[in-house]
């Protein structure tokens, strides 16, 4: 009996303090993450279907016929590379496209991307990046099906949805059908920003859209075809495998990175605002381990924060290059502009305010950036951040429910 009682002393002493911390352990992993009676985001969910995991929608399709198909290196299931997939279930894939940064995502951001053949499939992969941004006929003979799928961050001026554009408007030219395996947004869960002006079309920026769309690739495609957008107002052949188990208040998180300066998901997030500063003289980290998730310029000596850009996978001539840059690293604001759901300007308004050369803080290709000339006028003018997306409201309430709405697949936030 005593020596019961000691072994319960000596359990009571050493182990019961050990319960309760995993109690706690597990009562902090419970709290840690939102739930869908919250504001904020709801959990993964693991029962998500990628739509091109979804083959019973469309290997009837393919059955027989020469497909084309335009992806990347992101263009994943599981592990797997979708062409190695479908090739092993017999579909006849005969020619590759591949967007910006290349088919196995090896070319650097605005490089040029030559045509080549995949060392792993020995197919023809015709660059859709560079000269020929629009798929030539030349290009499409033969293909009897077009199949794409590529991995979108939801930001007008990422330059994917500009080659759906281009992709199936060729293919509306030529007769060929398209199939869009859908993919979830990871920004899409609001929109944002001022809507492109006509006059400010380029590629990375085509339609009349907020900078944040909130739309996923086949959205996006329904979209472009029912607003009779492409050439002469034709609409192509679609089709658009959803995603099984997923709406708009999702939070996704990638399992790759779907160009080679969004490295991780704060750059992700960070990316719809930081874009603008491409179009002025300030660094976002390109030719750095954290592109996209600071900014700085050798002129900002107000800040204590320092990085310094060098030639590198993703930035082989990185802007600023080799100049030690005073700024802000924002990994922290990530988070916070994941629960927000909206851009910040204020780092681009600090940035103006702090440049000693205003004069030549912007350029060109911020007007195209932004979509408009206005938003440069409302810096230079001194406003506010919040009263700048006060002048958005009108057109982002009438982009929602007049266009958007019409094209949603799923539920909405």
């Amino acid at each position: 009996m005593i020596r019961f009682k000691l072994r319960a002393f000596l359990y009571l002493v050493f182990l019961y303090p050990l319960l309760l911390s995993h109690l706690a352990c597990v009562s902090s992993e419970t709290n840690r993450y939102p739930t869908t009676e919250s504001n904020d985001f709801a959990l993964d969910d693991p029962n998500l279907v990628l739509g091109a995991e979804g083959y019973a929608s469309y290997l009837p399709a393919l059955k027989g016929k020469m497909v084309g198909l335009v992806g990347n290196h992101a263009t994943l299931v599981n592990d797997s590379h979708l062409v190695d997939i479908l090739l092993n279930k017999g579909v006849n894939i005969t020619k590759l496209f591949s967007p910006e940064h290349g088919f196995r995502g090896d070319a650097d951001a605005g490089e040029k991307v030559s045509s080549s053949k995949d060392k792993k499939t020995g197919l023809p992969i015709f660059s859709l990046y560079g000269k020929d941004k629009k798929p030539s006929d030349e290009m499409l003979l033969g293909i009897e099906m077009m199949v794409f799928d590529l991995q979108d961050v939801g930001a007008r001026f990422y330059t994917y949805i500009s080659t759906l554009h281009y992709v199936m408007e060729a293919c509306a030219e030529n007769n060929i059908p398209v199939i869009v395996l859908d993919r979830p947004n990871p920004n899409g869960y609001y929109i944002d920003g001022p809507i492109l002006e006509k006059e400010f079309t380029s590629f990375v920026g085509m339609h009349p859209i907020p900078v944040v769309h909130g739309m996923t690739m086949g959205e996006y495609a329904k979209m472009i075809n029912g607003e009779k957008w492409l050439g002469s107002g034709m609409q192509c052949s679609l089709t658009v495998v959803k995603i099984e188990n997923y709406d708009h208040n999702y939070h996704y998180e990638l399992p790759e990175k779907p160009s080679p300066n969004l490295p991780n998901m704060d750059a992700i997030y960070l990316y719809p605002s930081l874009c603008f500063f491409e179009g002025t003289p300030v660094s976002v980290g390109r030719g750095t381990d954290q592109p996209f998730q600071q900014f700085g310029h050798p002129s900002f000596m107000l800040y204590s924060y320092t990085f310094t850009p060098k030639p590198m996978f993703g930035a082989k001539e990185p802007k600023l290059n080799g100049e030690n840059c005073y700024g802000r690293i924002l990994i922290a604001d990530a988070e916070r502009l994941k629960k927000e759901g909206q851009l910040d300007l204020q780092w681009l308004i600090d940035a103006y305010n702090y440049y000693p050369k205003k004069e030549a803080f912007f350029t060109y290709f911020f007007e195209l950036l932004a979509g408009t000339k206005q938003l440069q006028q409302q810096i230079e003018a001194g406003m506010s951040a919040q009263e700048i997306r006060a002048t958005w409201q009108a057109d982002l309430e009438r982009f929602q429910k007049e266009v958007r709405r019409k094209y949603l697949l799923y539920g909405d936030f």
